[in-house]
């Protein structure tokens, strides 16, 4: 009776955990909407870079194929947050690619169906493992490392911070969702017993800690003049 509850009690808190972390996932998939409101403007992608937005892409598609029951087990948040991602960074390509100058669009254009192929060849690949625990875990470690890479794409923003004594280029509420999202999905992760998901979203938690731990201390040195924040995006 007494394990019943318990393990009722630590399904209820893994399915908040998760539900937490796909709101606050929501907060980094809009991010860049600001960005791409000036493109839509300016009817140019100016000196923007598309490759975020590939990356993103292509660490959403792993880790929702993780998420699915074909690879893992009872993983569905994993697999709804990042279906969600997919969706968004599919339609920042796509705007991206319309409005970039020739060279920009066929070089997005180009990286868009390396993704989209190199994922298909991930899924069919992985469905030929015949045995469910060697599948998942090698679907686990491509989208475990995908994941890490994200996280650690701030570290030159990080450094950009110290070097600069200035926050100009690391948005508060991006740092924000960012912890939040990682340190919801790593409780997720502890209590769902895997370490594909609690091990990678454990370091994106530590560094949204740096993050912000760096926002309130330089805070009150950054220029006023400010000029619009770099995005940098996660899934």
């Amino acid at each position: 009776m007494i394990l019943s509850v318990s393990s009722s009690v630590i399904t209820i808190c893994k399915d908040a955990a998760g539900v937490a972390g796909n709101i606050f996932a929501f907060g980094l998939f809009a991010s860049p909407i600001a960005t791409f409101r000036r493109i839509l403007r300016n009817q140019s992608t100016e000196q923007f870079s598309g490759l975020p937005y590939i990356y993103a892409l292509l660490n959403c598609l792993l880790c929702m194929w993780y998420g699915t029951p074909f690879i893992s087990y009872d993983n569905m948040m994993v697999m709804t947050v990042n279906s969600v991602g997919a969706v968004f960074q599919l339609i920042y390509i796509t705007l991206f690619i319309v409005y970039a100058e020739k060279i920009k669009k066929i070089r997005m254009l180009g990286l868009l169906l390396l993704v989209l192929g190199l994922c298909a060849i991930i899924v069919a690949g992985s469905l030929q493992i015949i045995d469910a625990f060697t599948r998942r875990i090698f679907v686990g470690f491509l989208s475990g490392a995908s994941l890490i890479s994200m996280f650690a794409s701030p570290l030159f923003i990080i450094n950009l911070v110290i070097r600069t004594k200035s926050v100009e280029f690391m948005p508060f509420y991006l740092s924000l969702s960012t912890f939040l999202m990682s340190s919801c999905f790593f409780l997720y992760g502890l209590l769902n017993d895997d370490p594909f998901i609690s091990a990678p979203n454990g370091i994106g938690t530590v560094l949204g800690i740096v993050q912000l731990v760096l926002y309130f201390y330089y805070n009150n040195r950054t220029r006023e003049d400010s000029s619009e924040p770099f995005i940098v995006e996660y899934a």
